[in-house]
Order: structure tokens, then C-alpha cells, then sequence
């Protein structure tokens, strides 16, 4: 048995086979002009009452000392308040606030200092010029904090991945989500699956070895394929979940529908609290799809307002029906909206049989739908009415005018969606990113390849594959090709 650990502990100290990526010393993916000291604007721009500029290389303690002078260094990690002057001409900037941050203590992994200055716009000027005449410092691009935190070990790629999402998140949902991926939920999870891998490939390359020793422990390959079928299953279950994740980040499509004037229209205006679409008494005035992103009961979502469903009507509007249906078929959720008051209609009618009453969990297109029959109008129904028939679906009675009904259609939105886009709050982590899926499905295919290799070196092959996906989704592989399409979106300063 003695024999097997060895190999395992080899296995964890190969040179490109292994798993340094995993680890947080580094990804050996060098930060772009990583000798030089870097500086910017990390606060908002515009004018404010404290701005943040830090910076980030060897030379920020001598910068800092520089625009302090003749005082020396403040405590690490302490506020301290200083007079800042230009180092050419010595004349008063701002007195502020300074933190030191010795490295690798720091956000980045390099020496770094923040100066908290008031935020007039002259007074960031002044700053950010005294800087830039210091000796070795230079503007910062994009991203390239949070690149040289990356190179250094300080966050891991899907970490990385969760602070920008952080910075984008406009919803209550989205802000959890990226925080919980920015706490290391999903690299730690492919952390251990990686771990699983690390140990079936030592038992396989230890049978290879040693498969005639009396010293290997019975059973190796049994434990290796145990080991591999419940990372399957693991895999499987987050690869079925993948779409949920990315509908968190980029918003969950819902396709307000329903025969024409039920409050199609009204009711966009009022989830999306402004004026996207015209409310008019006149049947068929929206004729195209209008859309608008919108926080639903905290999750995000694409709302589409719809040509009102009818036939024989003039080629234009019928346009817009046919392009209604077509994005009927695309959406993750449907708000089928009715007259409550004109229930009996023809159109209403012919709405129910077609499409409220046809719609299954599986749309023409493929994808899972969820759908909310919302009666509007509920405001023109007399009071001690018997109401809507008992024979209907399941619906919500609302008034956009009145506005009565509105709490009970969020919370029911915020249901369905978070079904559609997964909850935040709990569950394993979700797969926000294509890139998470590809990589993950990869490993999932290798592993279907040791299961049918019949000699053990090509099994083992498979594996150090699925191990390496597994590492290429947390630290990219080196690839700067894919680096570069992560940090592009982050601000500069961050």
C-alpha cells in the first residue's frame, strides 16, 4: 500500500500533469507588464466625497514616501492622515487618508497603497499626475488589479470570475450569486473533484506499476471505478443545472402574452415601473416585441411585451403576431394575460384553448417553460361577482390600474424564477459561464472514455484529461487568449 501513496504523491508533484493551478501560490499566468507599478482611479468618476486611488507594484512604498515626504512609511494596514504634496514642486494636494499594504498581504499579492483623497475632480487630477511623474509607475489597464491578484494566487479564475459578475450585478439574486462564487464555493467544489481524480489515477498508475506486488492493497481498480461513477453522477446533476446558473447572470426571458387590449402592455409598464410600451383602448397598437431588462422580485429578467394574439387582421399586425408566437417559443417563462372581466369573448376563448391550455412543460423548441395566467381588469368586476369559473387554470387577479394583486403576482414571479434561474441563497453552486459547462462537459467525456478503455494506460490517460479540465476551468490554463476575454470587462482600478 506503501507503493500507491507513493505514486500519489507524485502524481501531485508532475510538472505540467499536475495540479498547480488548484493551488494558491500562483497560476503561472504572468499579469501583463507585472514589473512595472501600477495606478489609477479605483472609486467612481465624477465629483464625490472620498476618492480612491491605490496602487499596486514594487515601487508603492516609494511613491507613497514621495508624495508624503519627509515623513516615513505609516503602519501596515493602518489609516493614516497625511499632507500630500507634488513631488516636483512640493506644493499641497489634499490631505488624506493612506493605507499601507505590504505584499502578500494585499489584494494583489504586491506591495499596494490606496489614498483616500477628497473627491473633487481637480484634487483626483492633481493626484493622479504626482503619481504619474514618480519614477516607475504608470497608468493601469482594465483589469489589471484583479489580473496580478489572479497571477499572484490571490483569487482563482471562477473567483475572479465572481467579482466581475459582483461588479455587474444589478439584482438582489445576482449580488448573492457572485459573492458566493467570489468566496471560492465553485473553485473549492472542482478543487475536490480534482482531489477524487488525483486519487483514482494513483490507484490505476499504482496497478500499473506494481499489479504483481503482495504489498498493493486488494481492490485498487474497484476503488478507482467507485470513485469515477460518483463523480459522474456529481458532474451530471451540475451539467443539468448549467442553463439556470446563466440565466442568473444574464437574465431569465419572460414573454408577456394575450389576445388583444387584456393589459398586455399595462403590465410591462408596471413590472418594469416605467413607460416602455403605449396603453391605448384601441386593439392591436403594440405590433412589434418590446423589450425591456428588469429586476423581478430581485432576479433578472428580459421582459418582452407582444402583439396581442388574433387572426384577420392587416399584414403589419400580423407580422407581429407571428413574431409574437416565434418568441413564445423561446421563453423561460410566460405571463398569459386575460380580461377578467371579458372572459367569455371569442378571443379570450380561443387564447385559453391555444395557448394557456396547450402550453406543457416542454415548448416546440425544446426548452422548459413555466407559465402564470394572470386575469387583469379585476377592477371591473362587481363586488359579491361569483368571478372567474372554477374550470380555468390556476391564475392571479390583478388590476394595473388599481394596482391590487401586484404583491401576490411578485411573490409568485419570484418562485417561478428563481425554478428558472436557481436560488442563490442555497443549493451547490451554479455554473454562471459557457466556459464552466464546456469544461465541465469535457470532463465528463474523458470519463466516459477510461470507462470503456480496456488497457489501463489509456484509462489512466483519461484521467490526467478530466483532471486537466478540471483545472483549466479554475486556472485557465495558462491561456492568455481566455484571460483576456475575462478581464476585458472589468473597469480600470479594479
Amino acid at each position: 500500500m506503501w507503493r500507491g501513496l507513493w505514486t500519489l504523491v507524485n502524481l501531485t508533484a508532475r510538472g505540467p500533469r499536475s495540479l498547480r493551478p488548484f493551488t494558491r501560490q500562483g497560476s503561472g499566468a504572468p499579469a501583463p507588464g507585472s514589473g512595472a507599478t501600477i495606478f489609477a482611479l479605483s472609486s467612481g468618476q465624477g465629483r464625490c466625497g472620498i476618492a480612491v486611488i491605490r496602487t499596486s507594484g514594487p515601487a508603492s512604498g516609494h511613491a507613497l514616501r514621495s508624495l508624503t515626504a519627509p515623513q516615513e512609511l505609516p503602519r501596515a494596514r493602518y489609516a493614516s492622515l497625511r499632507l500630500l504634496r507634488d513631488p516636483r514642486s512640493g506644493e499641497p494636494l489634499d490631505r488624506a487618508l493612506v493605507l499601507w499594504f505590504p505584499g502578500p498581504q494585499s489584494f494583489t499579492g504586491e506591495d499596494c497603497v490606496e489614498f483616500h483623497v477628497h473627491g473633487g475632480p481637480a484634487v483626483v487630477s492633481g493626484v493622479l499626475q504626482a503619481l504619474g511623474s514618480v519614477p516607475g509607475l504608470r497608468p493601469a489597464e482594465a483589469g489589471e488589479f484583479t489580473r496580478r491578484a489572479f497571477a499572484h494566487g490571490k483569487l482563482s479564475l471562477t473567483e475572479v470570475e465572481g467579482l466581475a459578475d459582483l461588479i455587474h450585478a444589478e439584482t438582489e439574486a445576482q449580488r448573492r450569486q457572485a459573492l458566493r462564487q467570489l468566496d471560492g464555493e465553485l473553485s473549492h467544489l472542482c478543487h475536490g473533484w480534482a482531489e477524487t481524480l488525483t486519487k483514482a489515477l494513483a490507484h490505476v498508475e499504482a496497478y500499473i506499476d506494481f499489479g504483481e506486488d503482495d504489498n498493493l492493497e486488494e481492490g485498487v481498480l474497484e476503488q478507482a471505478d467507485s470513485q469515477v461513477r460518483e463523480l459522474e453522477v456529481a458532474l451530471g446533476a451540475h451539467l443539468r443545472d448549467a442553463r439556470r446558473g446563466q440565466r442568473l447572470r444574464s437574465g431569465a426571458h419572460v414573454v408577456v402574452t394575450g389576445p388583444p387590449n387584456a393589459g398586455k402592455s399595462s403590465l410591462v409598464n408596471l413590472l418594469s415601473r416605467k413607460p416602455v410600451s403605449i396603453v391605448s383602448p384601441e386593439p392591436g397598437t403594440t405590433r412589434d416585441v418590446l423589450e425591456t431588462p428588469v429586476d423581478l422580485a430581485g432576479f433578472p429578467a428580459l421582459l418582452s411585451d407582444t402583439a396581442g394574439l388574433r387572426e384577420g387582421v392587416g399584414p403589419v399586425e400580423q407580422e407581429g403576431v407571428r413574431r409574437a408566437r416565434e418568441r413564445l417559443e423561446q421563453a423561460d417563462l410566460i405571463l398569459a394575460v386575460l380580461d377578467a372581466s371579458d372572459l367569455a369573448s371569442p378571443s379570450s376563448c380561443n387564447f385559453l384553448d391555444t395557448i394557456v391550455t396547450t402550453t406543457q412543460a416542454q415548448s416546440p423548441s425544446g426548452n422548459n417553460q413555466r407559465l402564470l395566467l394572470v386575469l387583469n381588469k379585476s377592477d371591473l368586476l362587481s363586488q359579491g361577482s361569483p368571478g372567474p369559473g372554477p374550470e380555468l387554470p390556476p391564475y392571479l387577479l390583478l388590476s394595473c390600474l388599481t394596482r391590487e394583486g401586484l404583491d401576490d403576482l411578485l411573490e409568485a414571479l419570484r418562485k417561478e424564477l428563481a425554478a428558472v434561474c436557481g436560488d442563490p441563497s442555497s443549493g451547490p453552486p451554479l455554473l454562471t459561464r459557457t466556459r464552466h459547462q464546456h469544461h465541465l462537459q469535457s470532463c465528463l467525456d474523458a470519463l466516459s472514455h477510461y470507462k470503456k478503455a480496456r488497457d489501463l494506460a489509456l484509462a489512466a490517460e483519461a484521467l490526467r484529461v478530466a483532471r486537466g479540465h478540471l483545472a483549466y476551468l479554475t486556472g485557465g490554463g495558462g491561456t492568455e487568449e481566455i484571460l483576456d476575454v475575462i478581464f476585458r470587462d472589468f473597469c480600470v482600478g479594479k
